[in-house]
């Protein structure tokens, strides 16, 4: 009996050997595992530790995560990041926190790219002898919540108002580009520059580590309604698109402005007039304009068709589930689907279905600017291809 046992204990030893050796099986049995146990498995053996840490298996893991998307939900801007990933149908499988920290002011989220946030703050100033926010500049951090991972951008140019960006990935895995818009400070009295003439746009290149002044431009993105920091920006087919305020409401969309990757800058009217409550998303690959009109309690959900030029076409209109006097928050899209929260409930709507559902979501108790993103767990760098030194905030801040 012991024999049969030993001899059944020693084929199997070889038959998992083999596996290991063919690191094409191995890689595919890794790369279904969640990033936090392939950390832990990097100290198994050296082997498995050279596997991981390739760029090859980090772009495989990539891929195949890309398949499993879900959510990521900032619900409350604070100073300490607390993270829920939620899947589609509303649970909620983990939770993380980043560590607080003392020396960072309130931090919020401004989008998500293959298992990558970046993340804004404005930095603490001395004035008049009180320590507050400094609005005029921006830290800028590209964060992996999973790796626990930081990266801190450059200090960007001296802006005299609230600086605004946009974050644009490829044509390369890991790779990326942050627009920066400014407003460049006066040079001297004597020589007066128009706020206009003034207001300029630089880039980071992930590439170089450092930024490039691009020079003046002749529109900023719209300020966001929902949040104090950011501007609604989404990336998709290759570009980045924000709003631009209309010329006879700042708080409406009037216009759409876009950058893609090679820094060619354009503009797209918009299919009709909307309201304060729009947004963009990114839905299966195509700019999506999401616009809910309170008094009506209806939402139109375009898509803009680019085969010859731009074009805009309505992929549905239907009654939300809440009432006008509740204010929708963030909106975000995920496949055919799009994630709705409201000042009181989380909902996502079904676009082949035509389906609302609303989120069991009582477990996130509060909401302070909250937003959500498509989310996909991954390996990779906060710093891109050229990987630079990398803050790690296992024991310490962002």
């Amino acid at each position: 009996m012991g024999e049969t046992g030993s001899e059944c204990a020693h084929c199997t030893t070889d038959k998992w050997i083999d596996v290991e050796y063919a690191e094409n099986v191995l890689a595919n049995i890794l790369l279904r595992l969640p990033v936090t146990s392939l950390l832990v498995c990097k100290s198994v053996c050296k082997r498995w530790l050279r596997l991981i840490s390739s760029q090859a298996f980090i772009d495989l893991q990539l891929l195949w995560s890309k398949t499993h998307s879900i959510y990521i939900v900032y619900p409350y801007m604070d100073m300490m990041m607390k993270l829920y990933l939620v899947k589609g149908g509303g649970e909620i499988t983990k939770t993380i926190t980043f560590p607080y920290c003392d020396n960072l002011s309130t931090l919020t989220i401004i989008c998500s790219f293959d298992g990558l946030l970046c993340c804004i703050n404005y930095p603490w100033k001395i004035d008049s002898g009180m320590i507050v926010e400094d609005v005029t500049d921006l830290e800028i951090r590209i964060c992996n919540p999973v790796t626990r991972k930081a990266l801190l951008l450059p200090k960007g140019s001296p802006s005299e108002e609230y600086p605004s960006i946009g974050v644009a990935f490829g044509p390369k895995i890991n790779e990326y580009k942050i627009f920066r818009f400014f407003c460049a400070k006066r040079i001297s009295l004597a020589k007066r520059q128009s706020h206009t003439n003034r207001r300029q746009c630089e880039v980071y290149s992930s590439s170089t580590g450092s930024w490039s002044v691009i020079g003046r431009v002749p529109y900023f993105p719209m300020r966001s309604s929902h949040s104090p920091l950011g501007s609604n920006h989404v990336f998709v087919n290759g570009k980045i698109c924000w709003f631009i305020a209309s010329d006879e409401d700042q708080m409406i969309p009037g216009s759409i402005l876009t950058v893609d990757i090679e820094e060619t800058f354009r503009t797209i009217d918009l299919p009709k007039e909307v309201t304060e409550h729009s947004y963009l998303v990114d839905l299966e690959g195509s700019l999506c304009l999401v616009a809910v009109y309170d008094e009506d309690e209806i939402v139109n959900i375009w898509v803009l068709e680019e085969k010859n030029e731009p074009k805009w076409e309505l992929k549905c209109s239907d009654h939300v589930p809440f009432s006008n006097d509740e204010c929708i928050e963030f909106v975000v899209a995920r496949e055919n689907e799009i994630f709705f929260i409201s000042s009181n409930h989380y909902y996502t709507y079904d676009l082949d279905h035509r389906f609302w559902r609303e989120l069991d979501l009582s477990s996130i108790s509060e909401k302070k600017f909250p937003v959500a993103f498509a989310y996909t767990e991954s390996l990779l760098s906060c710093g891109g291809r050229m990987d630079p030194q990398i803050e790690d905030i296992t024991n310490k801040s962002i």
